[in-house]
């Protein structure tokens, strides 16, 4: 955001060059040279106004201030005033816009008037003119902490921002008790549990001594992943999103690689204050820091206060972003089927047959271009596909009819289900899947006549089931699709051994009774926990009754603890969905779990 009042604000030099590597088309700004009708609306209407400023040493700081509506106004077309309870003791703004004297008129303060029960914001930028605190009388002594803030700025720049990735929130009102947990840049164990759950943040950026920028920056619990945490500062990245291509904020660390962050506890009123030095990844960097990013940003945190009940509001937690990708790991945590082959493979599989066993659960099989370049795989493994060329339609600002689309890459990973077959001149593959998505929809609607054919990116992972002593026992909990590991590797697993829970919809049937009929001497090693309405259709009777008659053991109702029997090993294996797993590992508590789950 420009401070010079024009009719047209400029671009500064970090913007260009963000859009430049990026290969951005250059657009004209939208920000405006004044506080605009819809920001000076939104400000009078709105319970939050997060604010930047910059510390005597030039660091960027970032807070949240506000409750409830009304704390903030417009004083004339230009200048705006709040007033608000505030953490006169740990909250860095206060340190810097209202205890400083020597803080005079004309600091630079950003701000972003935010409403995140209607996902409603706009970005401000201006000067301070006066800032002033009043302490309450507790907080005149040692203790307490809480002020009132009175601070005025005059508006030189406005600019309003879409609803993305906003979870929304209702906000009401709660005075501060600020109690100093952390000042160190290496943050306590409390703030990281912290960050794992969190799932917004507020930024703020300055370029030079002419900008300042404060943004919101949001997505799903725990998208600010942890990379370091020494001494002398934790390291934190986090991917930047499809957005406007504006990149005011990115911009502005080209140009000063300096910036200041709040986590808000919506729940509990604390607050995460840090500040500190960034770095841009873009392309292959990026998705080598992050996995299936294009663009991240990672930060070395200089300076930090973790503070108890600095707020002055809480929140109630409303719906996520539809926007909101999944969490996207550092490469370092796991796995990420993605980053096989990182260039544009020339590989590529053609899915040659079809078989629906389920109306949302359909089997289909893939022929290899070049099976002497693939190699093959192990039972266990997985396959990577890219369907980015069948159905990315471009860049989009929103898309509201499919949001889930504005950061999809299209690539998708899928275990493989059927044993791998050797010495023959074509190589073929089988996936099992549930329609979910625009990728599985999209195969779903392929006729196998089609001739569809996706580049394979590769083979990876290593969910094997390790043969236990000549006594020892098996034992594989599934839930619905998590099945299809086992599939794969059945041909050389010894029945005997093997103990399968598999928890399944009523719906599903069709999935348990091809199984067995593939495997005919698995029912003797199954329990089944059939749950869901009973449909009252000729079809699941039957399928009810041929589950009855193949020998596993049938109950109708949800998988308990007590149908575990812990005698049977120590080592356990797991797949299936996340509740199912987090019940499955609370009741295995003391035992090796080796689980893969969905979330690759």
């Amino acid at each position: 955001m420009a401070s010079l009042l024009t009719d047209t604000l400029p671009w500064h030099n970090g913007e260009i060059q963000m859009r430049s590597l990026l290969r951005i088309p250059p657009v004209v700004n939208p920000t405006v040279p004044s506080l605009s009708y819809g920001a000076t609306y939104l400000l009078s209407n709105s319970p939050l106004l997060a604010i930047g400023a910059i510390d005597r040493e030039g660091r960027p700081w970032s807070t949240v201030w506000g409750g409830e509506v009304g704390f903030a106004k417009p004083t004339s077309q230009s200048k705006i005033e709040i007033r608000t309870a505030v953490d006169s003791k740990y909250d860095p703004l206060a340190d810097i816009l209202l205890h400083d004297s020597s803080g005079e008129s004309g600091q630079l303060v950003s701000g972003l008037v935010v409403d995140l029960a209607t996902r409603k914001r706009a970005k401000l930028f201006g000067r301070k003119i006066t800032g002033s605190i009043q302490l309450s009388e507790e907080s005149q002594g040692d203790s307490g902490g809480v002020g009132f803030a009175n601070l005025s700025v005059q508006i030189e720049a406005s600019l309003g921002n879409c609803p993305k990735y906003m979870n929304i929130r209702n906000i009401t009102p709660a005075l501060p008790s600020p109690r100093l947990i952390s000042e160190s840049p290496q943050l306590p164990s409390s703030a990281l549990k912290f960050l794992d759950r969190a799932d917004t943040l507020f930024i703020s950026s300055r370029h030079g001594d002419v900008d300042m920028d404060t943004n919101i920056r949001g997505g799903p619990p725990g998208f600010v992943r942890v990379i370091s945490n020494e001494p002398n500062g934790a390291v934190f990245a986090y991917p930047e999103y499809s957005g406007n291509r504006l990149y005011q904020t990115l911009g502005n660390l080209q140009t000063t690689p300096l910036a200041g962050f709040v986590f808000p506890d919506f729940e509990t009123g604390n607050a995460l204050y840090v500040t500190g030095q960034t770095e841009i990844f873009v392309g292959k960097e990026a998705a080598a820091l992050l996995p299936r990013s294009n663009l991240a940003v990672k930060v070395t945190v200089t300076a930090a206060r973790y503070v108890e009940k600095s707020l002055a509001f809480r929140g109630v937690a409303g719906a996520r972003s539809p926007y909101n990708p999944g969490i996207r790991y550092l490469a370092t945590e796991k796995a990420t089927p993605a980053t096989i082959g990182d260039e544009k493979s020339s590989i590529t599989v053609m899915l040659v047959k079809k078989e629906l066993l389920t109306p949302t659960i359909c089997r289909f099989r893939f022929r290899v271009s070049d099976p002497s370049r693939v190699g093959t795989w192990t039972p266990g493994q997985y396959a990577t596909f890219s369907f980015q060329e069948e159905l990315d339609m471009g860049y989009s600002h929103m898309r509201d009819d499919d949001p889930s689309s504005i950061n999809d890459d299209y690539v998708r990973t899928f275990t493989i289900s059927s044993y791998p077959v050797r010495n023959r001149s074509t190589v073929e593959f089988e996936i099992t899947a549930r329609r979910h998505g625009n990728v599985t929809g999209y195969l779903f609607r392929t006729n196998e006549r089609a001739g569809l054919e996706v580049p394979l990116k590769g083979f990876g992972g290593d969910f094997y089931l390790k043969a236990p002593r000549e006594h020892g026992r098996l034992p594989f909990i599934a839930g619905g699709i998590g099945i299809t590991p086992l599939l794969a590797q059945l041909p050389d697993t010894s029945i005997d051994h093997l103990r399968l829970l598999w928890s399944i919809s009523i719906r599903d049937l069709g999935l348990v009774l091809d199984t067995f009929n593939r495997f005919s001497q698995l029912p003797q090693a199954t329990n089944l926990f059939i749950t869901g309405s009973e449909l009252q259709d000729e079809q699941t009777t039957q399928q009810l009754a041929a589950l009855a008659a193949s020998g596993a053991r049938i109950k109708r109702r949800r998988m308990e603890a007590k149908d575990l029997d812990l005698s049977w090993a120590d080592v356990w294996y797991f797949c299936g969905g996340p509740s199912l797993k987090s019940s499955v590992l609370n009741w295995l508590t003391g035992k090796n779990v080796v689980y893969e789950d969905f979330n690759y």
